[in-house]
């Protein structure tokens, strides 16, 4: 265990460019859980913690968590309240952090069962709302989420805090060629792409039974044409009010719900 003092301390600077920039998660392969659920969330399912990082206020607090972690994360830095107040993300930090290695894996779709449901995800840009929609995907009980790499970055702060730990329990993958890995969905599933197109089937007669995948497209422009293309259906939420749209986390929820009735 380390006691920190200081603000320039270079593993705190380390930490902070964590927490701010995504390339710099990706390059490391590390990402930072901030909060006590998150936290420990992140022990119970057997992630890899690097780094805990805790503040004297949270340890006089919470020393039985503390000891917990100690079991199994050999770096333990203690800092004072004002540092962890300086690198923290949120207006009032519980005063616990941890680094942890990236956990998104490759998916092996002829290992999942029959019936196996998955929501892939393309250019979802705002971070509440993919975090909303991975909260959303683990109450549901979907097999795997898929993400393009033009998602927003799923080891987010923002994003690791709205899916309430759904992060650490989810299969996930981010891929580089969606199309081709729906084509490879195709060979045993259905594909339905959410569109607006009202030529498409309703969401209401759609046949989720069986192996299905979902996918949800970006906030303001939708689904590209080559992703629409690589689906084997197209279907529409209807819709009786004035509204052109739903926002993608209602969208994802609601084809959710039917995926799994």
């Amino acid at each position: 265990m380390e006691y920190i003092s200081s603000k320039e301390n270079k593993q705190i600077k380390y930490i902070k460019k964590l927490m701010a920039s995504a390339s710099f998660r990706k390059k490391e392969g590390l990402f930072v859980a901030e909060g006590l659920r998150l936290c420990a969330d992140a022990l119970r399912s057997g992630a890899e913690v690097v780094t805990a990082v805790f503040s004297e206020s949270f340890v006089e607090k919470n020393a039985g968590f503390e000891r917990q972690a100690g079991e199994t994360v050999r770096a333990r830095l203690y800092v004072r309240d004002s540092i962890f107040s300086a690198v923290s993300d949120t207006a009032t930090p519980q005063g616990v952090l941890f680094v942890i290695k990236r956990l998104d894996k490759t998916i092996v779709f002829d290992k999942m069962k029959n019936n196996g449901k998955v929501l892939a995800l393309e250019n979802i840009q705002d971070p509440a709302n993919l975090g909303t929609i991975l909260r959303t995907a683990e109450a549901f009980g979907v097999d795997a989420v898929v993400l393009s790499e033009g998602c927003c970055d799923v080891y987010a702060p923002k994003v690791s805090r709205g899916s309430m730990g759904a992060i650490f329990r989810l299969p996930l993958t981010v891929t580089e060629d969606l199309p081709a890995l729906i084509g490879r969905f195709n060979a045993f599933g259905r594909s339905y792409a959410a569109v607006l197109d009202r030529e498409s089937v309703s969401l209401s007669d759609c046949d989720l039974s069986g192996a299905a995948l979902a996918v949800i497209g970006n906030e303001g422009n939708g689904l590209t044409q080559e992703t629409i293309d690589a689906c084997t259906h197209k279907l529409f939420i209807p819709m009786r009010g004035g509204a052109e749209s739903l926002n993608a986390s209602v969208a994802a929820s609601i084809i959710l719900w039917e995926m799994i009735k």
